[in-house]
């Protein structure tokens, strides 16, 4: 090889190495610039020189470009890359904006004009004059004062196009009479509005109204229900029905069928007769979905609604608004423990009759009292920091079914008195208030009786033994003892009054008393576990934790056993944490 051939390759090897050491050293560079020094690899192996040469180069990266710079923690370079772009768009945005301005200068002859600001006047001006939107005076001036005479004209022909077409819709609409031709009248965008067939807001009507215009009123309105009846019909398939009007009767149905009324059976009649069966079907899944909606809403169906359901075999829907109603009324009786949720259990039957203050039958009130239900224990030990509850078993006859129960019934013995005028209807009416929580209500039953005019003394001692009772339960013990006294006076047999005194005395915290009034009623046939009844009652209604403390105290030291249940009714110290 010759020596200047040798040389001469040694020279490109070197210019080679110098433009490889200036691109690592560009590459270095750029990294700095766009805080990228951690990706530390060489510009040859890596992707980042390219995209940072882009960057640099004021170019848009693209979408896979900026997620490798996201992938690669390259979160400075991507947000210049991302500013840049925003840059370029606006930019971009704006080259179109000025365009725009410069073809629109042709389009309306205003090229003389030679400021080509966006904000300039002239802008605005043209941007109106390319929707047809009115100038102002001021603007229309301010074209004649810059000699803009052929932009200017082409306005005023504009304006003649819309005045004529504000005469057309005047005629069009029945709106002749209104005097003002000005295309600034409220009435022109009334009008274009009805002509492009766009609804009137209660305004626009308002205005139509003042000014006297009721037929331009019922044009828009037959014009707005057309369109109306137009997408009813094919909402609701109707494929094949004549009259379009919105007159027609189908309209009507359509309509209470969109509003998911209810359609009689006139009006299922009339789709039959039109052989609409789609139209029918459509109605028929919505009306259900609407009821089976009301359902999971807590509304009730009516007769007329059950009555629809069974005709179009819809007993589903029964079904689950009879399962909701039953746990609604166990929430409203709380009885939600019991288990059984079907609609056919006898406890719905029950509830019902109570909802609607219906009595119950003998075999009804049996069963309520022998079903039980397993509650929280409502103990005075319990404490809220337990994890588990403690349960027991209660009577579904209890609680407010009890108190349900017992209202009815003193309502049927007031009325059978109001009817007979049978006194012992009073005695079994009193006996039932105070069962159902409402001595006051017994009270006033007995208030104005004269004893002296009742023949019968076992129903003196009834009445009397009932109106101590009431007595005792609002906690007038004086009055509750002079009536069960007169009550033993009336029936010494008897053994009611003599329970009465007993509770009266434990009341009083006179325990021997009690103890012998109990055993007088024993002895006359009164049950021993009524007696633990109406002592269990005083201690769980005592107010006063001393006294309540008391009387379980006399009852544990009597006999332990017997009165075992007594120790759930005492109060233990919460412990101190």
């Amino acid at each position: 090889m010759r020596e200047h051939e040798l040389e001469f390759i040694c020279q490109e090897e070197q210019d080679k190495l110098k433009d490889f050491v200036n691109l690592g050293v560009e590459f270095s560079k750029l990294k700095s610039k766009y805080k990228a020094t951690k990706h530390g690899t060489s510009w040859q192996s890596s992707h980042l020189y390219s995209i940072l040469w882009k960057i640099d180069s004021g170019n848009l990266l693209t979408d896979s470009e900026v997620q490798w710079l996201r992938e690669n923690d390259l979160s400075e370079a991507k947000k210049i890359a991302q500013e840049m772009k925003k840059i370029a768009q606006e930019k971009h945005k704006i080259d179109q904006e000025r365009n725009r301005f410069t073809q629109l200068k042709y389009k309306y002859k205003a090229t003389q004009y030679q400021n080509s600001y966006l904000d300039s006047f002239l802008h605005q001006i043209l941007k109106k004059l390319e929707v047809t939107e009115r100038l102002s005076d001021s603007e229309y001036n301010w074209l004649l004062n810059n000699q803009l005479l052929e932009t200017a004209e082409i306005f005023k022909q504009q304006e003649s196009v819309k005045e004529a077409q504000f005469a057309e819709l005047k005629d069009k609409y029945q709106a002749i009479k209104h005097s003002d031709l000005s295309l600034s009248s409220p009435l022109y965008p009334i009008l274009q509005n009805i002509d492009a067939k766009n609804n009137l807001s209660g305004s626009e009507i308002n205005w139509l109204e003042q000014q006297g215009f009721s037929e331009t009123i019922a044009i828009a309105q037959e014009l707005e229900q057309t369109r109306e009846f137009t997408a009813l019909r094919a909402k609701y398939k109707v494929t094949h029905y004549d009259d379009l009007s919105p007159k027609s009767h189908l309209y009507k149905v359509l309509k209470k069928l969109d509003f998911s009324h209810h359609l009689g059976e006139q009006d299922i009649n009339f789709l039959r007769k039109h052989k609409l069966t789609k139209t029918i079907e459509i109605y028929h899944d919505k009306y259900a979905s609407n009821l089976k909606l009301n359902i999971e809403s807590g509304k009730a169906l009516n007769e007329l609604e059950i009555e629809w359901l069974k005709i179009n075999g819809r007993e589903n829907i029964i079904i689950l608004a009879q399962q909701k109603h039953f746990a609604a009324l166990k929430l409203k009786y709380d009885v939600l423990a019991y288990q059984d949720k079907s609609h056919t259990s006898l406890l719905y039957t029950i509830l019902q009759k109570l909802e609607l203050k219906e009595r119950l039958e003998p075999t009804e009130f049996a069963w309520l009292q022998e079903t039980k239900i397993k509650v929280p224990q409502p103990t005075a030990n319990y404490y809220s920091w337990q994890k588990e509850p403690k349960y027991q078993e209660k009577n579904l006859v209890s609680g407010k079914i009890w108190i349900a129960y017992h209202t009815i019934e003193a309502n049927f013995y007031e009325q059978e008195f109001k009817r007979t005028d049978n006194k012992w209807n009073l005695a079994n009416a009193s006996s039932h208030w105070r069962k159902a929580d409402k001595p006051e209500q017994a009270l006033q039953l007995t208030n104005n009786l004269e004893f002296d005019n009742i023949k019968e003394n076992k129903l003196k001692s009834a009445l009397l033994t009932s109106r101590g009772g009431a007595f005792r339960d609002i906690e007038k013990l004086d009055k509750a003892e002079n009536c069960a006294r007169q009550a033993i006076e009336y029936q010494p047999k008897s053994h009611h009054p003599y329970t009465l005194m007993g509770a009266i005395c434990f009341e009083r915290h006179q325990y021997s008393d009690g103890e012998y009034w109990f055993q007088e009623a024993i002895k006359r046939g009164a049950n021993p576990r009524d007696m633990d009844s109406e002592i269990k009652r005083v201690v769980k209604n005592a107010k006063d934790e001393n006294k309540r403390r008391q009387v379980i105290n006399y009852l544990l030291n009597k006999d332990p056993q017997r009165y075992a249940w007594a120790k759930s009714y005492i109060k233990k110290p919460k412990n101190k944490i």
